[in-house]
Order: structure tokens, then C-alpha cells, then sequence
């Protein structure tokens, strides 16, 4: 298989196929574990099953606990794991990584989803794009021909030092991606562009993104997702 071409690479990382899927890869001890993107067993696997449906945080956030099925733009598509989650519940979802990699780790995945029995229903909801959303989300959600009723954010924010030694899997993840210093214009963007509401994920007590204050929050334990809302979602 040829690799694709996701230019240069922070040093001492690597992307190499094994067992027929793309895996971005380095010495563990300083990035923690390789990072794939596979919607068809593990992690992904098991939210579908038993994660809770409609019930969880993100689908109540994103509208769909009402019985819709609303078209919600993942402008930080990250691994895809809420895209994955909201598309298996029903909703049509457009992905946008800005990190080349992360986007090659992301296409690879949704390539074979689509050709397992058990996801191929949920990839066909799901379109990606590479790009920028802090910079061009209204032009990459024009090309995708996409009707933009929510926009989900999940910006990397500045982390202590003690949840990085916690969080090995995310290492790797930093080291591409890094944080999003650009989040209120990423917010702004995205007030911008959704017809409906503007859904944004943050630690549970860490404070809102710089600018309009949320007009609703649902809170988890860890998390919560802080709520601009421009009109109710109906069908």
C-alpha cells in the first residue's frame, strides 16, 4: 500500500500500514502508544453497543435525545471518535482535521469502515475534509455541499503537566496537533456558519472560550459541553 502524503513529520515520528491499517507511530516512552482510527472494533466498537445511545452527553448537546437526526459539522474531527458516535445514532456528520496525519489516520478508518458490514451504514454518514476550520470552516463546509445546523467543537486546550504523565495516548496527539490557541476564532467561525447551535466541549471546570457567553451547559463528570443556540432544532 502506498502511504499518503502528509508532509513532514515531527521527528522520530512515523506512518507505516500494519495488518492493512494506517498507524502513526514512535518510541513509546516519549509519544505513549501508536495511534489508528478503527470504528469497527475496540473503543469504538463498544460505545456503539453499550455506550448509551442518545442518552450520552454528546448526542443530547448535539440535539439528537429530541428524536432528530440533525447534519452536525466535527470542525475538530480529532479521531473521530464523537463523529463516529453521532453518525451511529443517526446523525449525518461532516469531519474537519487540520493535522495532515491526523486527517490520513481519518480516511483510512472510514475506508474501512465502509467495507464492514456492522459500519458501513454509519460511514456512509460520514464525510471528511482536510483543512483548516479556525481559518475556513463557511468554504469547507460550502464544498462538501453540506447543510450546517450544529457545529461541534472539542478544542485542545492547555494542559498541566500532571493529566499529560496520565493521558499516554494523547501524547502523540500533542505532538501533532498542539493546542488550540485560535479557539475563540474557531468559535467565532463557527457562530458564523451554524444554521441551528454551536455545541463546545470543555473540561468540567475549565472556563468558557473567550467571547459570547454559552446560553445553556450540560455537565458530566469530567466534561461538559457549553451551548450557543441561534433557534431550536426541529424536523
Amino acid at each position: 500500500m502506498t502511504l499518503p502524503d502528509v508532509g513532514q513529520l515531527p521527528a522520530g515520528l512515523t506512518l507505516v500500514y500494519r495488518d492493512g491499517q494506517l498507524v502513526l507511530t514512535g518510541n513509546e516512552r516519549q509519544f505513549g502508544k501508536p495511534l489508528s482510527v478503527d470504528f469497527a472494533a475496540g473503543r469504538a466498537a463498544h460505545r456503539r453497543q453499550f455506550g448509551g445511545g442518545r442518552g450520552q452527553l454528546v448526542a443530547k448537546a448535539c440535539g439528537l435525545n429530541k428524536g432528530l437526526n440533525p447534519h452536525v459539522v466535527d470542525a475538530t474531527a480529532g479521531l473521530g471518535r464523537d463523529a463516529f458516535v453521532l453518525a451511529s445514532l443517526g446523525a449525518t456528520v461532516l469531519l474537519i482535521e487540520r493535522v495532515p496525519a491526523i486527517a490520513a489516520l481519518l480516511d483510512d478508518g472510514l475506508s474501512r469502515a465502509a467495507n464492514i458490514a456492522d459500519t458501513a451504514p454509519i460511514a456512509s454518514r460520514m464525510t471528511l475534509r482536510h483543512g483548516d476550520a479556525a481559518e475556513a470552516l463557511a468554504a469547507l463546509v460550502a464544498d462538501a455541499a453540506f447543510d450546517p445546523e450544529v457545529v461541534h467543537l472539542d478544542p485542545m486546550f492547555p494542559h498541566r503537566e500532571k493529566s499529560a504523565l496520565v493521558k499516554k495516548e494523547m501524547r502523540l496527539f500533542r505532538e501533532l496537533a498542539g493546542d488550540d490557541d485560535d479557539a475563540p476564532r474557531l468559535l467565532e467561525a463557527a457562530l458564523d456558519v451554524a444554521t441551528h447551535r454551536v455545541v463546545v466541549k470543555r473540561p468540567r471546570k475549565a472556563p468558557p472560550i473567550a467571547g459570547p457567553a454559552p446560553q445553556h451547559t450540560l455537565e458530566g463528570k469530567t466534561s461538559r459541553y457549553d451551548m450557543y443556540v441561534h433557534r431550536a432544532l426541529t424536523r
